[in-house]
């Protein structure tokens, strides 16, 4: 059996929504530090609400509670969450501990430790389904009680990670209070259909790009520079279907739209596809993972993340184009 963090809260001491949340002691209790631990990771106090099955107005009063017996603020208001002040991360490494010492008491019929909870991600959409959903159904075949929820999103490394455990974004992301974690490299190339370039001619060198339409993210809309500058390779080209999802430009450029400047793992495992000008137009772009210290110690999540750098380096020659 597997203790959640709701249940480690109601062993380390009954959390009740009526209860009188000062410490006679005048030391932390063990609910206070698990609540703190809850709203650390999350970053929201509903978020860590729902997590305990407490109300908004109980997470408060236990952060209250907490940070009178410790003398000082654990949480700072940052955007639309919480960010750890330097003695909530005193405070949350007690936290782990308490969190560290009931989970130990807790195995598998095997007589391992067991893992459990939910990890959330964000990530392109690519990287989502060719690497993080197999990473992820990987982790759930190993820990059953591991729940992956995976988001869709081609951004910039968010700032305040609320609701988030690991983003994945491309191009090395500036980022306070987190850890960034190089996951390794992949690349765009330029494809047109088969059909297509019977009809319209195949370019034969960059100039020559100049004719044919491009398939690609929509400019205005498209928030991260690295994916931006990857079109700097050709003179103008005129925009034919343009989407803020990679998917749409792999179909759109089967579908005869085209050139599209694809992402090659996703592109080469389309037969109708055909890589145009491979050596003069090959944009090697960089994943980065990006995810709080405090989250990182979660076994779940680093479990996840484990999993996600072993997937991305298994398929590295198909991520550069170097194997369909």
């Amino acid at each position: 059996m597997q203790i959640s963090v709701a249940a480690m809260a109601k062993t380390a001491g009954v959390i009740c929504k009526n209860a009188d949340v000062s410490s006679p002691s005048g030391r932390p209790s063990a609910d206070d530090l698990l609540v703190l631990l809850a709203v650390g990771r999350s970053g929201r106090y509903n978020t860590a609400a729902d997590e305990l099955g407490l109300n908004h107005t109980t997470i408060s009063r236990r952060i209250a509670a907490l940070e009178q017996s410790i003398g000082g603020r654990v949480l700072a208001r940052v955007g639309g969450g919480w960010e750890l002040t330097d003695l909530g991360r005193e405070a949350l490494s007690a936290a782990e501990a308490v969190e560290s010492a009931v989970r130990s008491l807790t195995v598998n019929p095997g007589g391992t430790r067991t893992l459990e909870g939910v990890v959330r991600i964000s990530a392109t959409d690519g990287f989502s389904a060719y690497i993080a959903a197999p990473a992820a159904a990987d982790v759930q075949r190993r820990h059953p009680n591991v729940a992956v929820e995976i988001v869709a999103a081609t951004r910039r490394a968010t700032q305040q990670r609320s609701g988030l455990d690991v983003e994945v974004v491309v191009g090395e992301p500036k980022v306070h209070r987190a850890k960034a974690i190089r996951l390794g490299d992949y690349c765009l190339g330029l494809y047109g259909s088969r059909d297509y370039l019977t009809d319209r001619g195949t370019p034969t060198s960059v100039v020559d790009l100049a004719r044919y339409p491009l398939v690609y993210f929509i400019d205005s809309m498209l928030q991260v520079d690295e994916l931006d500058r990857a079109t700097s390779f050709a003179p103008a080209m005129r925009e034919s279907v343009t989407s803020t999802n990679v998917f749409v430009h792999v179909e759109a450029t089967r579908a005869a739209a085209g050139i599209g400047l694809l992402p090659c793992f996703m592109a080469d495992r389309h037969d109708d596809l055909i890589r145009v000008l491979p050596d003069a137009v090959a944009i090697q772009l960089t994943y980065w993972l990006v995810t709080r210290a405090e989250t990182l110690r979660r076994p779940e999540v680093a479990a996840v993340v484990d999993a996600i750098r072993d997937r991305v380096h298994e398929q590295r020659d198909v991520l550069l184009g170097q194997r369909q």
